[in-house]
């Protein structure tokens, strides 16, 4: 690229920022400088959840007297000298029912209601009405996503290196991937909107089944991602289990949050607990140490995790190991796979989609012009789920893994018992 090229790329990618970074300024729900910013919520007929942050943010600058540039930047700065709103009481109406709290010392509030009348079953996403009346009058509107009656599953999937590439890691990479790259180029996993949407619709196409996201990023890059998921076509679902990082001049560094996920997937799996459940995450971070702990609290409940392979490092090797094990003790399925198109094929051959999301993913991936992918996954499958994790535990996973194809990626593999053979024993 020539130099002038690169100085236009940059231009752009920094025009293109500073919208992205000034819209939640634009868009907070509050007048006179006091903002109830809820996010998207989740629950059932018997009791939603709702996070929301109550703040302070400048009053926007007259559109007559400023430049486009000068506006994200006048954005941007009323984003970031933003001020919590502690000690605040936040009124929330559902469903015939109010609910009083109070917001903490980040400004953030959490609604825990169970309605005195259910809600009705006609729509999956419903209306709860916000207030808070000091130190100033502001009302808001959140949404809850409450799953249809004909449901089959619930589907959580992490998003870091998992529904899109932001290569934790390099925190560079991360945050110029993030915020700068547009939306066409933030899927960096190809076909994966396209299973998510299928993952939404089930089997039966009209399933509604619950898409609830998890990560460790701020909530501060909650309308980021939403932008992000909302430009790929993404189910929304339930979105974005984020948190406070608790940044300030005092104390740089995030607060610390070993916990975050698990304590977030167990409350899911105790609110749903008629449904089973998906787990999808990548082998780069902590997913399979989090997941292995809740397949073996919770027996019976995981269907199947599937994990992308993004790294090689024999510490995640070890610890994928583990997950495999449990996941065969319990008699379910773990799929190790670097490409969307792997797990659509696993998925639609345990009936858990409908065979029309083959070509939906191939096409999308396709469409992006990704790599072709891999063949039949190799298999770690014996007659019964304790044969099965013997073996993994006795090491025929990290020996396939150990192999490569031409690309010089190892193989995809699928770790669980056989079915046919737990039947005829049967």
């Amino acid at each position: 690229m020539s130099q002038k090229g690169l100085l236009s790329t940059l231009r752009r990618g920094t025009s293109r920022m500073l919208r992205v970074l000034g819209r939640p300024a634009r868009h907070a729900q509050g007048e006179r400088g006091v903002v109830l910013e809820p996010y998207r919520g989740y629950g059932s007929c018997k009791e939603i959840f709702l996070i929301g942050r109550a703040f302070w943010q400048s009053p926007p600058e007259r559109a007559a007297r400023r430049s486009e540039l000068g506006g994200d930047l006048h954005d941007i700065l009323r984003r970031i000298v933003r001020r919590a709103v502690p000690d605040a009481t936040v009124t929330a109406s559902f469903a015939g029912t109010q609910l009083q709290t109070q917001t903490d010392r980040d400004g953030y509030f959490r609604i825990h209601l169970r309605p005195e009348r259910p809600p009705p079953r006609r729509d999956e996403w419903h209306e709860v009405e916000l207030r808070m009346d000091e130190p100033r009058p502001v009302r808001a509107t959140g949404q809850v996503f409450i799953p249809p009656e004909q449901c089959r599953y619930v589907v959580i999937s992490d998003i870091d290196d998992t529904v899109m590439h932001t290569g934790v890691a390099n925190k560079l990479k991360m945050l110029w991937r993030l915020f700068v790259e547009d939306a066409g180029h933030r899927v960096a996993f190809p076909g994966v909107a396209a299973l998510y949407r299928a993952f939404h619709r089930g089997r039966a196409g009209n399933e509604g089944n619950p898409m609830l996201y998890v990560s460790r990023a701020p909530w501060g890059i909650y309308d980021v991602l939403e932008e992000f998921f909302d430009r790929n076509r993404i189910p929304i679902g339930p979105i974005l289990f984020l948190r406070e990082w608790g940044v300030s001049w005092k104390s740089p560094l995030p607060r610390k949050a070993e916990h975050h996920k698990h304590e977030l997937i167990s409350n899911m799996l105790a609110l749903y607990d008629e449904l089973p459940f998906i787990l999808i995450g990548d082998s780069g971070q902590h997913d399979p140490e989090v997941y292995r702990q809740i397949v073996a609290e919770h027996p019976g409940r995981v269907l199947a995790v599937y994990i992308r392979n993004v790294s090689c490092d024999e510490r995640r090797i070890a610890e994928i190991n583990g997950l495999a094990a449990a996941m065969a003790e319990a008699g379910s399925t773990l799929l190790l796979a670097s490409d969307s198109m792997a797990f659509a094929r696993h998925a639609v051959e345990h009936g858990l989609l409908h065979a029309d999301a083959l070509a939906e993913v191939a096409a999308e991936s396709e469409a992006v012009q990704a790599p072709a992918p891999s063949g039949s996954p190799r298999r770690v499958q014996h007659r019964s789920p304790q044969a099965t994790a013997r073996a993994v535990e006795e090491g025929e996973l990290e020996r396939i893994l150990e192999e490569t194809d031409d690309r010089g990626a190892p193989p995809d593999v699928v770790v669980e018992p056989d079915r046919q053979q737990e039947a005829h024993r049967g």
